[in-house]
């Protein structure tokens, strides 16, 4: 029904305000590019309060927080993701809003140093570097320009003890580069299954996945890993596969995850199959993985891996739909 009068809508809009003030909403829904994408259950991403004034931290008296770069060179893709931007300052959000980290959002390459430089390649006076942050979210697309010194510096910045967070599309970068695959666990291999799905929530007991039910419907690009190794990698979540028929350009049988966990060295990564679309990374169990993600990156939180075979479905979801090309 639509309010006519000025202030019975105001009355209506005072009311909705204390209302979401005094109860935070569960997760909802988020219409996307593949339509619904629809999530249920958990608590909303924690909020202390903006320490330090919402400012920097470390800056005016305020403590010292974590340092996230999300990196993002969208140069070399295919297809040029219209939510990368919107994914970043995602992230950004989730940090500052919570005070647990400062994001500093970069779509250049140069940073990908332990020292500071300009996009020449020579030598900056300050700015975001791998000598100065703690961890990486990632949404580089297909071949991230980065030089034989800059690719050992990263591989040697997550070996060493430092968090790599991916997401989405960052599972297609770097596909020439045989050690990126040890780093992140698999390779991009299409997405055969693209709309409605079904989640097979397989470490309820992960921080990034345990506000997941057992199994849920989602909608999304499913991105199909390649050249990965259940041993390697912990599985977090899955595709439900049961309902989806054969087809030449799935060449998963059964197995297909979308998140997962691993070391690399003494670095802690996680990678995310979602989401494809912007509206999507407004679905707040989405925010919230990608929350609880970068805590565990950055050593906020522990939890331990626990690499296993897939596990069954649950029994509620057998026989139903997984996804849909």
């Amino acid at each position: 029904m639509i309010r006519t009068r000025l202030g019975l809508a105001g009355l209506t809009i005072g009311v909705a305000i204390i209302a979401l003030a005094a109860e935070p909403r569960m997760f909802g829904q988020a219409a996307g590019a593949q339509g619904q994408a629809t999530v249920q259950g958990g608590a909303p991403p924690q909020q202390p309060g903006r320490q330090g004034g919402g400012g920097r931290g470390g800056r005016g008296g305020a403590p010292a927080r974590k340092r996230v770069l999300a990196w993002a060179d969208t140069r070399n893709g295919q297809a040029q993701h219209e939510s990368v931007g919107h994914a970043l300052a995602v992230i950004e959000k989730l940090g500052y809003e919570s005070g647990q980290w400062d994001t500093f959002i970069r779509t250049d390459s140069n940073i990908i140093s332990a020292t500071p430089k300009k996009t020449d390649g020579s030598a900056a006076s300050g700015g975001p570097n791998l000598g100065n942050v703690d961890a990486i979210f990632f949404m580089g697309h297909r071949e991230v320009p980065l030089d034989a010194s800059q690719r050992e510096e990263l591989l040697k910045f997550v070996r060493e003890g430092k968090g790599f967070v991916a997401a989405h599309v960052g599972l297609t970068a770097f596909e020439s580069w045989p050690e990126f695959l040890d780093l992140l666990g698999a390779r991009f291999d299409g997405h055969p299954i693209t709309g409605p799905g079904v989640v097979v929530n397989e470490r309820p007991d992960f921080p990034a996945t345990k506000h997941f039910p057992a199994s849920f419907p989602f909608n999304d690009e499913f991105y199909q890993p390649k050249d990965h190794s259940r041993d390697k990698i912990d599985v977090m979540l899955r595709l439900d596969l049961s309902n989806v028929p054969a087809g030449d350009s799935l060449h998963l049988k059964g197995d297909y995850p979308l998140a997962w966990a691993k070391m690399y060295g003494k670095g802690r990564v996680f990678y995310g199959s979602f989401a494809h679309s912007s509206e999507t990374w407004d679905v707040r169990n989405i925010q919230q993985m990608y929350f609880e993600a970068m805590r565990w990156a950055l050593g906020l939180s522990d939890a331990e891996l626990k690499p296993h075979p897939m596990t069954p479905a649950p029994p509620a979801q057998a026989g139903r739909g997984g996804g849909q090309r």
